[in-house]
């Protein structure tokens, strides 16, 4: 699959079904294509657990903060979650931007742009109870929750949202200026 449909494919999937365990070898491709993300001066702020353990899942997953439970359903189905934490004590902060998010939002986002590549299905999921999460992986308390994915075989079938216009939100050297049809 190429570099433009991975990010065709890509959808935000909370309903998994059972097809088994993630193949190991793919497994290894995703994680390598977290580790070649870039990081704020080439620090590596960010950790990726990845859990197999229904039980150690099922805590998890209660400690999202989702309404409608659906996220919290598919952690519990998917056959793996990939939990991404960083240590802001290991990046940088300049102007009050903290850098280990953005170390280990670019680290997730290629690990789940691989996931897509390899036939899986992901979801970002950012909204949980962070002191919990890192109580049910026994992380440093220093750490903090950046992002996680459950990482399965796609039990649901849905469109992708609509193409956003980018007269709303491109621009070509100033606010005013929509970069549509400018070159």
């Amino acid at each position: 699959m190429g570099f433009y449909e991975v990010i065709g494919e890509r959808q935000s999937i909370k309903k998994y079904n059972s097809q088994g365990p993630i193949d190991k070898e793919k497994l290894n491709r995703m994680v390598t294509a977290a580790m070649m993300s870039p990081s704020w001066k080439n620090k590596t702020s960010y950790k990726i657990i990845l859990i197999d353990d229904k039980k150690i899942k099922d805590t998890i997953a209660d400690t999202v903060l989702n309404d409608d439970g659906q996220v919290s359903k598919g952690i519990k189905d998917a056959p793996l979650l990939a939990v991404f934490l960083a240590s802001p004590d290991k990046s940088g902060e300049i102007d009050g931007k903290e850098y280990y998010l953005v170390d280990g939002a670019i680290a997730m986002e290629h690990f789940i742009l691989a996931a897509t590549a390899e036939g899986y299905s992901t979801c970002w999921v950012g909204a949980a109870n962070e002191a919990e999460v890192i109580n049910a992986i026994g992380a440093p308390n220093n750490y903090k929750l950046v992002g996680m994915t459950p990482v399965g075989h796609s039990d649901e079938q849905k469109d992708h949202n609509p193409k956003k216009d980018f007269n709303d939100y491109v621009f070509l050297n100033n606010w005013n200026t929509p970069f549509v049809n400018k070159f």
